[in-house]
């Protein structure tokens, strides 16, 4: 009979307080796009202030097919995020959409979304960054960077260990959706393109149940 002491020990390793963040292409982008992409400038024209007043209308309630094409894509990926979380039960949720339209040297400071559970952001037009006059090599045009909300887990870091760069940077691709929790801090790099760089934005805001409390 085996003692405890024989018995052969195998290390167990868990990823605590994972932040998880999804992303994905969307069959069908390459058609919608275009679409999204003139009726987005059609209500800039209607309403210059759109990108900055985006708490004055919700996107997905715009009667539009190429909007309700998106809003059922958002959701089946949000479907999709909490399957992955492990979340097991029904949840309830709207969402709360705005349109951007960032335009040569247009950015976003440092941001979250309070109130919310997830955000995401759908890109309809991204312009092509790579012969953008940036004049530095410490710019990073176009790209939306995430920020690690430990702000103190890189303080000892050693090379290898997962914990050495806070920031994680991506370059938007047209087509691309991504969701990422509400309390993350995120930038969007300054556009260093003429063209106009065209995404929808959302929240995801749950319908409370009492299913949802921690017990």
């Amino acid at each position: 009979m085996n003692s405890p002491e024989n018995q052969s020990s195998h290390p167990k390793f868990l990823s605590l307080w994972p932040t998880q963040f999804m992303s994905m292409r969307l069959p069908g982008s390459e058609n919608a796009n275009p679409i999204l992409k003139e009726f987005i400038l059609s209500l800039d024209d209607k309403k210059s202030d759109m990108t900055v007043d985006y708490t004055a209308y919700n996107f997905f309630d715009l009667d539009h097919p190429a909007v309700k094409w998106l809003q059922q894509c958002c959701n089946r990926a949000i479907l999709d995020y909490a399957t992955e979380l492990g979340i097991d039960y029904s949840l309830e949720w709207t969402l709360q959409g705005w349109a951007n339209i960032n335009r040569l040297g247009d950015y976003h400071n440092l941001h979250n979304h309070p109130h919310s559970w997830l955000s995401g952001t759908y890109y309809v037009s991204i312009p092509d960054q790579k012969n953008a006059q940036t004049h530095r090599s410490d710019l990073n045009p176009g790209a939306i960077s995430f920020f690690d909300p430990r702000p103190q887990a890189n303080m000892n870091a050693i090379k290898g260990d997962g914990q050495v760069d806070p920031e994680f940077r991506k370059l938007p691709a047209n087509g691309e959706l991504m969701i990422w929790p509400a309390f993350l801090h995120h930038l969007v790099h300054p556009n260093a393109s003429e063209e106009a760089r065209i995404s929808a934005s959302f929240n995801v805001v749950l319908k409370w149940k009492p299913q949802y409390t921690p017990i």
